[in-house]
């Protein structure tokens, strides 16, 4: 089966970088992987989306997710201005970045519904509202689509320019959530 992920997010929160990095460490695994953006004139803190797909089989497709099978919301603020749940269904699992208490009435047509703090743990360790990586933490937690070893060395890979000071804090994150 291929899994197919599109993530909400807003231009400059690293959601393309996301996809990115559940597509690299897939590939770790010995996976089928791929992952895009959907780019328009998007700017700064306006709403965006990008895609990953993860399958056993060579992928062949190469559209936008209309279907999701997992769906990350990496700003919630979007709920409600954006349709962020199209396509899903009951069995689409969902994670928001975001407190379950502060949306005590969303009515989703699946029971998989995830919510994890990501931007309280990117303020503590990065000092800022970038929550790519962070939100992975329960991506591989909650879906099992990816290892957290897997993810720890696509983050390697991916900001090897960055310095280690930037890879040990996204690992430090992405744990910090996995493990709560």
């Amino acid at each position: 089966m291929m899994e197919q992920i599109r993530v909400h997010g807003r231009g400059g929160q690293g959601v393309v970088t996301a996809a990115e990095l559940i597509a690299i460490s897939a590939f770790y695994e010995g996976k089928y992987s791929q992952a895009f953006p959907n780019f328009g004139v998007e700017r700064s803190g306006a709403p965006i989306q990008s895609y990953a797909r993860i399958s056993d089989e060579e992928i062949i497709t190469h559209e936008q997710v209309y279907k999701p099978t997992v769906l990350i919301i990496a700003d919630a603020t979007l709920i409600g201005h954006v349709d962020v749940f199209s396509g899903a269904d009951k069995n689409t699992k969902i994670i928001i970045n975001a407190k379950k208490e502060n949306y005590p009435n969303l009515k989703l047509i699946t029971k998989n519904i995830y919510f994890t703090p990501a931007t309280e743990t990117a303020l503590a360790i990065f000092g800022k509202n970038i929550v790519n990586t962070v939100i992975l933490g329960a991506f591989a937690k909650y879906t099992g689509l990816i290892s957290l070893n897997s993810l720890e060395k696509a983050i390697k890979d991916k900001f090897k320019d960055k310095g280690e000071e930037i890879i040990k804090k996204n690992i430090q994150a992405i744990k910090k959530i996995y493990e709560n």
